[in-house]
């Protein structure tokens, strides 16, 4: 399959690497051309897992986007959430009737970048899709070399608009047999675990990140305390979906750290061991902060004030945060009231996910 593979971060290097190894053809590209340079003089990723080491050839590396995305069946966007308009914006003039773009995770970017799309004077027939999570646990270790420490054995997925879901899953399932189906994009949006393992574990450790050079987060810094917290807001993410109507399985994120069913297995060790999340995090320009907490933390709580679902402790921390970042993050650009869908009733709510714009 032509898979386009679009952006710069841990997850898309992963990406352009394991597909090609699957043997796709993965036309990759990024904003930043300068970085992007040492793919384009020498296009092979160095691939590091359990496996060992070896260079995967990449097919095609893309300058221009177009170049990218054109006869792509699949358009994967593995980008944090921060840079999806302006890779929508880009993307607008190239997408086509039929082709599936893929956001892992999404922070409910399926309908954002859609519109984006669609105000560029796009309305081909595209699909968008996401998911709760990054298909593995990455880290880059040079400007082309990638460290896999695991990759995730289930992905939900939801699909906007959810009529065209059965077409959407069967192109992803060809680069990711191990998705499965969720009722639509919100409900795909509300399995993102980044909202709820992040938020938690920066402003708990705001001290140890501020102080310390470098702090392991997921080791230190997840503590007895700092679970109860994860915990209780993870409990409230199942309780706004149970509200709006969701069905299990939610996925719960105590899995991560207990046992196999979770969407990377039995991870949590093994990402500890792995030493990659030993970093410095600026509470002020990370993207556990500008992406999980700043989009994703207030869309979570945006939905549960629509859905009438009490969220005391994602309304805390998001306090906390904005008294951090100095603004008040209930206004944030991903909430429900920024994208104008708070006005609208469930089953307004339900017709726009199934069906789309008219």
């Amino acid at each position: 399959m032509k898979i386009a593979v679009l952006g710069g971060g841990h997850g898309c290097y992963a990406a352009a690497a394991d597909l090609s190894e699957q043997g796709h053809e993965v036309r990759f590209w990024r904003r930043d051309t300068q970085a992007l340079l040492p793919l384009v003089q020498t296009p092979k990723i160095h691939l590091k897992d359990s496996r060992g080491e070896r260079d995967i050839p990449i097919a095609k590396v893309c300058v221009n986007i177009g170049d990218a995305v054109s006869g792509a069946q699949l358009v994967l966007i593995p980008s944090p959430a921060t840079a999806q308009l302006d890779i929508a914006r880009a993307l607008a003039a190239h997408l086509a009737d039929g082709q599936v773009v893929y956001l892992p995770p999404g922070t409910f970017g399926s309908y954002v970048m859609s519109e984006a799309v669609r105000a560029q004077g796009n309305n081909a027939e595209v699909t968008w899709a996401e998911t709760g999570t990054l298909p593995w646990l990455v880290r880059k270790h040079g400007p082309s070399s990638v460290a896999v420490t695991m990759r995730a054995t289930r992905l939900p997925t939801g699909v906007y608009p959810a009529k065209r879901s059965a077409h959407a899953m069967a192109v992803i399932a060809e680069a990711f047999p191990c998705i499965e189906p969720c009722e639509d994009a919100l409900s795909g949006a509300l399995m993102n675990a980044g909202p709820i393992i992040h938020p938690p574990l920066i402003l708990m450790n705001a001290a140890p990140l501020q102080h310390f050079e470098a702090w392991d987060i997921h080791n230190e810094g997840t503590q007895p305390a700092v679970r109860a917290v994860t915990d209780k807001l993870d409990n409230e993410r199942i309780a706004i979906r149970e509200a709006i109507g969701y069905k299990a399985p939610h996925f719960p994120l105590s899995d991560h750290y207990l046992n196999d069913q979770w969407m990377y297995g039995d991870s949590h060790s093994k990402l500890v061991d792995s030493g990659d999340w030993r970093e410095h995090i600026d509470l002020h320009t990370h993207r556990y902060m500008l992406e999980d907490t700043v989009l994703g933390l207030a869309l979570l709580a945006s939905v549960a004030n629509w859905a009438e679902c009490d969220a005391p402790v994602a309304s805390g921390l998001l306090a906390i945060a904005g008294a951090i970042l100095g603004r008040d993050l209930r206004l944030g650009e991903r909430t429900l009231t920024a994208l104008g869908l708070a006005h609208l009733s469930r089953t307004d709510m339900h017709e726009l996910l199934f069906n789309g714009r008219a």
